[in-house]
């Protein structure tokens, strides 16, 4: 019997719970979550709507300045804006220290008025708290979590575990500095219209069609979780990286890491964010960012698009990780669209 789209999301959203009950009881379980999120069966959190509350919280460092920018813009979206205690908390260069932002994260998970979370801002700090929450409520009640940079421990985490779509988008950090179109992307994406993006050939681009998943975040902190709770399975997904301050050399050995860990092997495709204040030795390391990615990539053929406005720049467009993305590159255009 042909089952209605709404019968058939409640039947995977059951099947979900099954098995993360399951994994929560018996050794051996990742494996199963992993064939889940494997089969394309990543759960999409309810969209926003006006009045709905958008609670804000520092997972990681703290703020250096107020958020009124932030908070207006939420506003003027129709929601409901609610602070977390660290918003005002600090703690040497964090928000507050690892047991309260802990427990602040926890505090919005945990309440089903919240509909969507999104960090503050970056920094460090997101991996030394990700172990002390619990996600079993979440796991059966998902809502939107929203960040980048050092967010993509929670992205990764969420998408690993419990197999749950998270964005990638601006933070209120960074909305002052934020172009429009950044903007509106990230209102668009937490309000579910369309998201899709044309853009400009670059010249190392390398052609092709690729449709998967969309994971991936900030490249240190991807080669960070490697073989943790929050790694998750590349083969079969298109990858997204994106970087700031690092040096040349650098770049290249996290890029080994995911080459010899097997990550890059089984991808359908490859999207290149920004890669910003980028740094070179006294001696320069003889290659480009683009340079470096194009000759550890070389031994594969999915399609790679570079300079996706993505990342710690100004035009940071929202990605939403974890549900299928089709990637179309060709000689005189990049399409991108969610499926």
């Amino acid at each position: 019997m042909r089952k209605s789209g709404s019968c058939l999301n409640h039947d995977l959203h059951d099947l979900r719970i099954f098995l993360i009950l399951y994994s929560q009881n018996n050794q051996g379980n990742l494996l199963i979550l992993r064939i889940m999120v494997q089969t394309n069966f990543a759960l999409q959190p309810p969209f926003l709507k006006k009045g709905d509350k958008i609670a804000i919280t520092c997972p990681a460092k703290k703020l250096p300045n107020p958020m009124d920018d932030a908070i207006a813009l939420l506003q003027l979206w129709g929601l409901e804006v609610v602070l977390g205690e660290t918003v005002n908390a600090s703690y040497h260069q964090f928000a507050g220290d690892d047991a309260l932002r802990a427990r602040d994260l926890q505090r919005f998970i945990d309440d089903d008025s919240i509909k969507a979370i999104i960090a503050a801002r970056g920094g460090y700090g997101t991996i030394r708290i990700i172990d002390r929450v619990d996600f079993s409520h979440f796991a059966q009640h998902p809502k939107w979590f929203i960040g980048f940079s050092d967010i993509t421990v929670i992205h990764a985490h969420l998408l690993a575990n419990y197999g749950v779509q998270s964005i990638h988008g601006q933070m209120p950090v960074n909305i002052p500095d934020a172009s429009a179109k950044s903007l509106e992307s990230l209102r668009k994406a937490l309000f579910g219209e369309d998201l899709k993006y044309a853009l400009k050939p670059e010249i190392l681009n390398r052609e092709g069609d690729a449709t998967g998943i969309l994971i991936g975040g900030n490249l240190s902190l991807l080669v960070a979780i490697i073989n943790s709770a929050s790694d998750m399975d590349y083969t079969g997904k298109i990858l997204f990286i994106e970087d700031v301050g690092e040096y040349l050399y650098a770049i290249d050995r996290m890029l080994y890491t995911l080459k010899r860990a097997g990550k890059l092997a089984g991808l359908a495709g490859l999207i290149v964010g920004g890669f910003s204040e980028i740094k070179d030795n006294d001696i320069p390391f003889g290659q480009t960012v683009p340079e470096i990615i194009t000759a550890i990539v070389s031994d594969y053929n999915f399609p790679v698009c570079f300079d996706f406005p993505a990342g710690h720049v100004p035009d940071n467009r929202a990605l939403i990780l974890g549900r299928n993305l089709h990637l179309s590159v060709s000689a005189t255009t990049v399409n991108i669209s969610y499926i």
